[in-house]
């Protein structure tokens, strides 16, 4: 009895020496992750945005495990959700959109749990959109409370983004089934859309850097827009009528939010831009009147069947020789 006792003691010595050394070793506690938050969303220097040593300091709680992770995505989102100071507000979302932009895999999973609309019963409640915060008593306050709102709920969209780029964008949208690449398509143009919609507001350096970083994900969207209609292209003859109304109504919600010429970042690349989403929306417009006129004289023909129809679950080839189920 008295050696398993002993060896129980030792155990549990060897444990508590392992817990010891993780502690130490890592960085990560709550305590450390609400001082690299706090840190990096300061209320002093209210127009500077956070440092970049900060930023980076947030960054590396995504290189341990995944307790380090969380208990970041949990500090950063609790100082964003009880702070009642915009300029804290407003430098938690940029901190956040910073993380999206570079942190690695393990801190965006993180951030994700917690900042992603949560169904609770009948209800989804949104941690991340800001819509009720609370507007200050003199103008600036009140103007840079409004931009915080708008940001909160650009960064919303932006975590909703569908996440292939780059090089294997073209092959991911010839992946798709057309209804996913839609909703894809919507996704995106909600985005661009929300970005135009900037509350006007005395420019700072934090505001400035917030309307850089704004402006290059709006222009990666507009990309994302364009490799994607470029596949609606290759498939306008498979593209069933349901789908086309969808994607006129997405095309045409998108042009609604056209911003004035003046306001072009880059001009020649908008203007191509809009040109291919306007092009595109008019010939699935045609297809769909096209396919209606069809549709009315086999009724008054009388020859429509159900040999006509396409059944769920048959395959269709695109003109690009690609299939989909």
């Amino acid at each position: 009895m008295g050696r398993k006792l002993r060896r129980l003691i030792g155990a549990l010595k060897d444990n508590a020496s392992i817990a010891a050394r993780s502690t130490i070793l890592c960085p990560s506690s709550s305590s450390a992750a609400d001082l690299a938050v706090l840190r990096a969303t300061s209320h002093h220097h209210p127009s500077s945005p956070p440092h970049p040593r900060h930023i980076a300091g947030l960054l590396s709680f995504g290189r341990g495990a995944r307790p380090v992770a969380a208990a970041l995505a949990f500090s950063l989102s609790s100082r964003l959700l009880t702070t009642t100071d915009p300029t804290v507000a407003l430098k938690s979302l940029f901190s956040l959109h910073q993380l999206l932009r570079s942190a690695p895999f393990i801190l965006l999973d993180q951030l994700s749990s917690y900042l992603l609309p949560q169904s609770s019963g009948r209800r989804t409640r949104s941690p991340l959109l800001l819509s009720s915060f609370p507007l200050g008593s003199d103008p600036f306050s009140w103007s840079l409370s409004s931009f915080v709102r708008w940001y909160s709920r650009l960064l919303e969209l932006l975590l909703l983004l569908p996440s292939p780029s780059g090089e294997n964008l073209a092959g991911w949208a010839s992946s798709l089934l057309t209804r996913h690449l839609i909703s894809e398509i919507e996704s995106l143009a909600n985005f661009v859309a929300e970005a135009f919609h900037q509350p006007e507001i005395p420019g700072n350096r934090l505001i400035s850097e917030v309307e850089r970083m704004v402006a290059e994900d709006r222009l990666a969207a507009e990309d994302g827009i364009m490799v994607r209609l470029g596949e609606v292209r290759e498939r306008l003859e498979a593209v069933g009528f349901a789908d086309s109304v969808d994607l006129v109504f997405v095309l045409r919600r998108l042009e609604d939010h056209r911003p004035p010429p003046w306001m072009s970042d880059v001009q020649r690349k908008d203007q191509l831009f809009w040109t291919e989403v306007r092009q595109v929306r008019e010939t699935v417009e045609g297809l769909v009147v096209k396919r209606e006129r069809e549709a009315r004289s086999l009724q008054r023909d009388g020859f429509i069947s159900a040999r006509f129809m396409v059944r769920t679950g048959d395959l269709v080839q695109f003109h690009s020789n690609r299939w989909v189920a």
